[in-house]
């Protein structure tokens, strides 16, 4: 079986690029589940359904829900009890691992906390799985925590420890990107419009609307034709 545990943040990205037609076309080429969290489903359908300014966006992501284009951890015999215990165990160690300005620094959010809990879950079963999140932080975590005290040092314009030790934990998350969602669906010709600009265009759009990647990270995919 094959997972991807979708967080908040790449879901917004699609959106926002009005992709969920093409989303519904790759889950069916992927022959695998997209799972998100309840923290998740949360961020992107409880909480924004009673804001009008979101409503039509979390209106649309329930509908995916519905029609079963996006799960819950239930469908993969993980109950909700399992993920609650282990997002204890990473919001402590993560959002106590950074301090600056006399206090720990909160580092990632519930949604997030929760996609790493699940894949904590998915690993101790042996469920093949990466999870797709946008925001460079939670990735950061996951492939290079040291290189976070130089961010949050740039960022908060403050002097940062960390506990050194504690980046050991967070070794062994596989991440992906909108960015290498929307590389997919043009290589498999997914998205149905397009051009000899089509690939750059995809991927400009979700850098500019949520998708932490680089302008060389682009060029590097757009090298692989």
């Amino acid at each position: 079986m094959k997972v991807i545990i979708f967080d908040a943040s790449t879901l917004i990205t699609l959106s926002m690029n009005g992709l969920f037609n093409e989303f519904r076309k790759l889950k069916k080429v992927f022959k695998g589940k997209f799972i998100i969290t309840k923290d998740v489903k949360r961020e992107i359908i409880d909480k924004p359904i009673t804001i009008k300014r979101f409503e039509l966006e979390a209106l649309r992501l329930k509908k995916l829900l519905d029609e079963k284009v996006l799960e819950m951890p239930s469908s993969l015999n993980v109950n909700e009890t399992e993920v609650s215990k282990k997002v204890i165990e990473i919001k402590n160690i993560a959002n106590s691992t950074f301090h600056g300005r006399g206090e720990d620094i909160k580092l990632i959010d519930s949604g997030e906390i929760s996609c790493l809990a699940l894949s904590r879950i998915l690993d101790e079963k042996k469920i093949n799985h990466v999870i797709a999140v946008d925001e460079r932080t939670t990735r950061m975590l996951g492939e290079k925590p040291e290189n976070l005290e130089r961010l949050l040092q740039k960022k908060l314009r403050t002097k940062i420890s960390f506990k050194k030790e504690n980046f050991k934990f967070f070794k062994g998350f596989k991440f992906i990107r909108s960015s290498e969602l929307v590389y997919i669906m043009y290589k498999k010709k997914i998205v149905e419009f397009g051009n000899h600009v089509l690939l750059d265009a995809l991927l400009y759009a979700v850098k500019f609307k949520g998708c932490a990647i680089s302008g060389d990270e682009i060029k590097e995919i757009k090298n692989l034709g």
